[in-house]
């Protein structure tokens, strides 16, 4: 792929870098650069970016789990008619994200055009802010339409504002809704840790890691982070992970797991195991949330998602081949693949008799 101007290399030196290139030049390990924009919508008294009705954009991908999570707590806040948003396309090339164009019939809602200036691309709008930016053009991307400006690119500080920022103007269900309830602040901040660090971002550790002893340095701490994962659902998810309602945890954690059968084994090389024959506890929580919960199977789209790991990472997959399987994308509550199901029938039918010792 070719360079990319006003790109910090992964090596943050100033050298223009092809927009995949996200491993670290000498140590084949994978780098995620810091979000550029970290301002914050406040309800308070002459905050610069109050909240308002209309006033903000979301800009996400489908295909992204960090934007991901901004769609499913706008969804679950009831916010859709407070912030609207655009999905850019699947494909992400030398540009970055672009726009769907007029012609283009793609899935998903909002799947459209740029609506507000009409670009062609995420990074126009990096660019309309600042001309002399130097960074990566990541969703998901808040823009306040009325000053022109970027309000925050960093999906943890996007969802944590539509907890609370916007509950003046909501109705009153769903101001009651917290997904970060007090008591639970500090297990919730450790579990995130955790699993950002191992999980989340540690499927991309391994998916781009350019080395051997860079991807094994990766991928022992994912599996043994799903492990942990996998033991604490097991034992407390009733349903969710921190008990009867849905928190940050469960949003945190869900767009990765759901991803990870279709993308991550193959693509990513995450494939010690899958989730849907290795990992019971974890396949129950993210069924439940996807087939239960509409904030998050109504946001999660299979094909945006396999499509855009497939053909956008021309350095892991040169042939843009997008494999068929896993089939389904996502499996029914009730039904198992083959091999768990007959293990589930196994344990549940009378043990053979015993041959006596003659």
């Amino acid at each position: 792929m070719s360079s990319m101007p006003l790109l910090l290399g992964p090596d943050m030196d100033k050298s223009p870098s092809p927009i995949t290139q996200w491993a670290d030049k000498r140590s084949g390990a994978f780098n995620r650069a810091p979000s550029k924009f970290r301002n914050w919508i406040s309800r308070q008294p002459d905050a610069e970016f109050p909240p308002e009705k209309g006033r903000y954009h979301l800009y996400v991908s489908y295909a992204c789990p960090w934007a991901h999570r901004a769609l499913i707590v706008r969804k679950l806040k009831g916010l859709e008619d407070i912030i609207p948003y655009t999905s850019v396309h699947w494909e992400m090339l030398e540009k970055g994200w672009r726009f769907a164009t007029p012609d283009e019939k793609i899935p998903g809602d909002n799947v459209t055009p740029d609506p507000v200036h009409g670009f062609t691309h995420l990074r126009d709008f990096y660019f309309k802010v600042n001309p002399d930016y130097e960074g990566r053009f990541t969703v998901p991307t808040l823009y306040d339409v009325k000053q022109g400006k970027i309000v925050s690119n960093e999906s943890s500080e996007i969802i944590r504002m539509f907890y609370t920022e916007f509950d003046d103007i909501i109705p009153e269900d769903y101001q009651k809704i917290d997904l970060f309830p007090k008591h639970l602040r500090q297990e919730i901040e450790g579990v995130n840790e955790w699993t950002y660090n191992d999980i989340n971002n540690g499927v991309y550790k391994t998916g781009f890691a350019q080395n051997q002893s860079a991807y094994e340095a990766a991928i022992s701490p994912l599996f043994a982070s799903l492990d942990r994962a996998e033991a604490h659902l097991a034992e407390n998810a009733k349903p969710y992970y921190f008990g009867a309602h849905i928190t940050e945890a469960d949003i945190r954690l869900y767009t990765t797991i759901v991803r990870f059968d279709p993308v991550y084994v193959q693509h990513f090389k995450c494939n010690i195991r899958d989730i849907r024959s290795g990992y019971p506890a974890l396949h129950r929580w993210v069924r439940k949330l996807y087939w239960d919960e509409p904030a998050f199977g109504e946001t999660t789209v299979f094909e945006h998602i396999k499509k855009h790991y497939t053909k956008s990472h021309g350095q892991i997959n040169p042939a843009s081949i997008t494999p068929v399987g896993p089939v389904p994308d996502i499996l029914p509550q009730d039904q198992e693949v083959p091999a768990v199901a007959a293990a589930i029938r196994s344990t549940n039918e009378p043990s053979p008799p015993t041959v006596p010792l003659q």
